[in-house]
């Protein structure tokens, strides 16, 4: 069987071909495509008025399940870099570049950055995979700030010093973030500390904060979990007295809607995992996010038992 890049190639390649029509910039601006919303606003603040964002999977999308459309071939073709999460976060990236013959830089966000295992049956036993999402801890992200940095110094010469004092003081404001987070959460006794969502993505903000959460499913929206494994969540749950449970904006909330409602508990606000949202909601920017998802997770945890 074909796949999807396969069916498309004779599309995209005439799109390559003619792609006489650029995508609207500004002359003097540095065109530069990420892979996800977070990504896009952490380039945008370390980039300022010099750069123009292209974003391939924007506000409450799912980059698990993405498929890039020939749009998307035709905009790689017209971008200087290309930045991506890395970790494993976007398997479809290398179909995307090969496809569309990119020839540009890529740069992967995370470089550098200590990674978190996870393991397939949560006792530590069998590694699955590494977790992506690197970006739940601010400590993190500065590194990811520092690597656009560079990236877009390396490109754009003439914006360094820019680049290095948007960056300068974006640090400063995620370690102001850091900070705060780590007074919200020490309010709360560590038997309290205990999360349930969607899937497996808050891995990096539950080590650095201390914090201990469990998801139906694993890093990958994709994989839908086993009824075995939803009826364990489930007496987990009741024998933990478990009350904080939320559903993520880019995630089916169906599971976890049916599942709360058997325990009889509430889902609370939705959480921000691999996605901003709208402009017009809470988690419009990283730092925006990270703040909203600390004060539900501090109202939701305060409920356990």
């Amino acid at each position: 069987m074909k796949t999807l890049f396969e069916k498309l190639r004779p599309l995209l390649t005439a799109l390559a071909l003619c792609a006489a029509t650029p995508i609207t910039l500004a002359a003097d601006k540095l065109p530069v495509m990420v892979s996800f919303s977070i990504l896009a606003d952490l380039v945008r603040v370390v980039g300022g008025e010099r750069v123009a964002v292209t974003t391939l999977v924007g506000p409450d999308e799912d980059a698990h399940v993405f498929e890039p459309k020939p749009r998307d071939i035709k905009n790689i073709l017209q971008t200087r870099l290309l930045i991506v999460n890395g970790l494993g976060f976007e398997p479809w990236v290398q179909k995307l570049v090969n496809a569309a013959g990119y020839k540009g830089q890529t740069v992967i966000a995370s470089q550098g950055v200590t990674t978190r295992a996870l393991y397939a049956d949560k006792k530590g036993h069998t590694q699955a995979e590494t977790d992506p999402h690197a970006w739940q801890d601010p400590t993190n992200v500065m590194i990811y700030v520092r690597n656009l940095t560079a990236a877009l110094s390396q490109l754009d010469p003439g914006g360094a010093a820019s680049y290095q004092s948007n960056s300068d003081a974006y640090v400063k404001e995620l370690q102001a973030l850091d900070a705060w987070a780590k007074e919200q959460f020490a309010t709360l006794p560590f038997n309290k500390r205990k999360v349930i969502t969607s899937h497996d993505a808050f891995g990096y903000l539950a080590a650095h904060y201390q914090l201990r959460f469990t998801a139906p499913q694993g890093v990958s929206t994709e994989v839908e979990p086993s009824a075995k494994q939803v009826a364990q969540l489930i007496k987990q749950i009741q024998r933990e007295k478990i009350r904080a449970i939320f559903v993520e904006n880019m995630s089916n909330p169906k599971l976890l809607a049916q599942l709360a409602k058997d325990v009889g508990v509430v889902v609370g606000a939705s959480l921000y995992a691999d996605a901003l949202s709208a402009l017009d909601k809470p988690g419009s920017t990283y730092l925006k996010m990270m703040r909203h998802n600390v004060v539900q997770l501090v109202v939701g945890m305060r409920q356990n038992d």
